[in-house]
């Protein structure tokens, strides 16, 4: 419905001011599926970037997609082909998990309907990729990380191009971070530095309270460098970068050889090294070096919590995250898709409605903010309470309609906001506009855990320009707790 002028007549109900939803974390799947205990983490290991190229072996199961296809319940390593089988069984074992691989042939994608789409999954581990990511990936990466997913990058020292296209890991994650359509401004705030380091057992911090370091699986005091790099930390790009392990003599922003970040609702975590993660099985005529078990360093427990981690399974890590306790599954926001009308939420008038003028993503109400053609400000919100030791996620879907044919101007937007009970703004979860038009309902997700504890108001806030309609379509929205 392009460039109509709607009628302030929208729906006759009064609509009172409304508690803004939580603005955002969608879990990625179709509808809004609750994570962690009534959903696995769901963790995508990428083979399309020649992860296997030379000797790398990088791999949890030679069964792509699926490594239950090997085997559909590996009590051991070797009941899955490949260096990385290791850190795929531990995973596999404790129920927790549903693991799948990207095959070499495809490519990555956000917001697609093919069963390896990132919006299927909670984590994207990258295991020295050894070319380079398309501008569409790069784009569907960054998204995905931003909307809140989890992104894990392994790097390997300089030179180490396994297929001499002229790339090796650190230039590729480097060009991932700087040159993509998303945020290009240092996003996560550290970049990796060109260096081959021989060898070293990177301590790490001292942090009690840091999941990754002391997670569910285990204590973490030193990693391995076996021909490695690290990075450099930029904290004034971005204050949630913090490194956790530093090569011997380091410390700060140099030398860190492990470092967590967040952009947006999602998290970060960089490795410098693919020695260990390497379990040192494989396919055959690889020569590969088994840093997973290390005696000098305990990188198994560092893999499995950063991964826990990265699929918001814990509170603490670099930024970001509530849960890591009991709670109670539960979808939390009352009438999420209006079809009860005007009541639960706070709203401008007019806001929530059956109009046929703009669809439904499913029944017969939406909430409808703008689309006036004239200057004006309408807002949806509701509060709520995000129990203790839970994780959340906001989830909604967004349909943008615009009669403004600008490619570079926002003239109209909505924010997306978490509120405290006294109105102050706590976070700007995103802000969309005229821009991001598009046909069709679109799922955006926020990872709202590190309110847990709290009563939150969410909150969207439409704001139009004199001229040319822009219309904000939120509809089938959800705060899933677990």
């Amino acid at each position: 419905m392009l460039g109509f002028r709607r009628s302030r007549h929208r729906l006759t109900t009064a609509a009172a001011v409304f508690g803004l939803l939580v603005a955002g974390a969608a879990v990625q799947a179709s509808a809004a599926a609750p994570a962690a205990a009534a959903t696995p983490h769901r963790i995508l290991f990428d083979n399309a970037h020649a992860e296997t190229a030379g000797n790398a072996d990088w791999i949890i199961s030679t069964s792509q997609p699926d490594p239950l296809g090997q085997d559909s319940s590996p009590s051991a390593e070797t009941d899955w082909t490949g260096a990385l089988s290791s850190w795929g069984v531990a995973l596999q074992k404790t129920g927790d998990y549903s693991l799948k691989t990207l095959p070499s042939g495809s490519s990555l994608a956000y917001g697609g309907s093919t069963a390896t789409d990132l919006s299927n999954f909670d984590t994207l581990v990258l295991p020295e990729p050894n070319t380079l990511f398309t501008t569409a990936e790069k784009t569907a990466i960054m998204t995905f990380v931003k909307n809140g997913g989890g992104l894990f990058m392994i790097s390997d020292h300089t030179g180490a191009d396994r297929n001499n296209d002229g790339y090796d890991a650190v230039e590729i994650l480097n060009d991932l971070m700087t040159n993509n359509s998303v945020d290009s401004t240092d996003p996560f705030g550290f970049s990796i530095d060109s260096l081959s380091i021989s060898s070293d057992y990177p301590s790490a911090i001292s942090d009690s309270s840091n999941a990754v370091l002391h997670g569910s699986f285990g204590t973490v005091t030193k990693s391995l460098i076996a021909s490695g790099t690290t990075a450099t930390l930029k904290p004034a790009d971005n204050s949630a970068v913090k490194g956790l392990l530093y090569r011997t003599g380091y410390s700060g922003n140099t030398g860190a050889f492990f470092a967590t970040s967040t952009f947006g609702s999602g998290r970060v975590a960089f490795w410098g090294d693919s020695s260990p993660i390497d379990d040192g099985t494989g396919q055959s005529g690889n020569t590969l070096y088994d840093g997973w078990n290390d005696t000098g360093a305990t990188n198994a427990a560092l893999a499995l919590n950063a991964t826990e981690w990265l699929a918001g399974g814990s509170s603490s890590g670099g930024g970001g995250g509530g849960g890591g306790g009991t709670c109670t599954a539960a979808q939390l926001l009352a009438n999420p898709g209006f079809e009860s009308g005007n009541t639960s939420w706070t709203a401008t008038s007019g806001v929530i409605t059956n109009s046929s003028s703009e669809a439904a993503r499913t029944g017969s109400y939406k909430a409808w903010l703008n689309g006036y053609g004239s200057a004006n400000t309408d807002t949806l919100s509701q509060s709520v309470t995000i129990p203790s030791g839970c994780a959340a996620t906001l989830n909604f879907y967004l349909h943008v309609d615009t009669a403004e044919t600008t490619t570079s101007t926002a003239y109209d937007t909505l924010k997306a906001q978490v509120l405290n009970s006294s109105g102050t703004v706590l976070s700007t979860l995103a802000t969309y506009s005229n821009l991001n038009a598009a046909s069709g309902y679109t799922l955006r997700s926020f990872d709202l855990s590190g309110y847990a504890g709290q009563t939150v108001t969410v909150k969207f806030t439409g704001t139009e320009g004199s001229t040319l309609q822009t219309s904000f379509v939120l509809d089938d929205t959800a705060l899933n707790v677990s």
